[in-house]
């Protein structure tokens, strides 16, 4: 079990992490727009490795049509925590995560304290940012990580990408996000802010989906 946070530097937004909050589509950070989607992709282990794997190296993001580049792990070890059984029981002793993944490409994968640049324009309209891994998930049935604007977005706010495979054999990815208009434009135009954020969504379904499922 993998599992990390990373707080050192700086994101444009004071709520990090409220994209794992049990309520956040009823009560998201201050003047900002929330989301979520969640879609059957499958079933059985086989298609749960195969979606995180494609997860952890940045399928979603690239499925979408954006660009990503400038991939800056973070400096030095990551502490992973501890893992538990389902008893509550520690399962390995703390620890500090220093493995490094990379896909076919050499891009590192995903893991907490990285940081991007992505570019794109998605229907017309802005993705271009700078991003980091604010938090990161590796468990036996549940994959994902969260990712912060740092800035040079026409958005401030978060979004999380997870892939789980629950007790019936179901495979699901589900994205969470909360935005906070920044742009001139958006402030005047909320309603871009969810369309937006919709044509995201179904681009990262996209990624993962070998049916392009429809949101439940």
């Amino acid at each position: 079990m993998r599992r990390a946070n990373f707080q050192e530097g700086t994101v444009d937004y004071a709520a990090v992490g409220a994209t794992q909050a049990h309520d956040l589509m009823g009560y998201p950070p201050e003047r900002s727009i929330p989301a979520e989607s969640s879609w059957r992709i499958g079933s059985g282990q086989a298609r749960f490795d195969s979606s995180a794997e494609a997860l952890l190296s940045w399928a979603p993001l690239r499925g979408a049509g954006l660009h990503i580049s400038d991939v800056r792990p973070a400096s030095g070890p990551m502490y992973s925590g501890v893992g538990f059984d389902a008893d509550g029981n520690p399962l390995v002793a703390s620890r500090l995560e220093a493995d490094q993944r990379f896909d076919a490409d050499g891009t590192p994968f995903v893991a907490s304290g990285t940081t991007i640049r992505v570019r794109g324009r998605i229907k017309g309209m802005s993705a271009d940012g700078e991003l980091r891994v604010i938090y990161a998930i590796e468990e036996p049935r549940r994959v994902g990580f969260g990712l912060g604007t740092v800035g040079d977005s026409v958005v401030s706010g978060e979004e999380s990408f997870v892939v789980t495979w629950d007790d019936s054999d179901e495979v699901r990815f589900t994205v969470r996000a909360f935005d906070r208009p920044v742009s001139p434009l958006y402030r005047l135009l909320p309603p871009l802010v969810k369309r937006r954020r919709r044509e995201l969504f179904q681009g990262y379904l996209r990624a993962l989906s070998p049916l392009y499922a429809t949101p439940s």
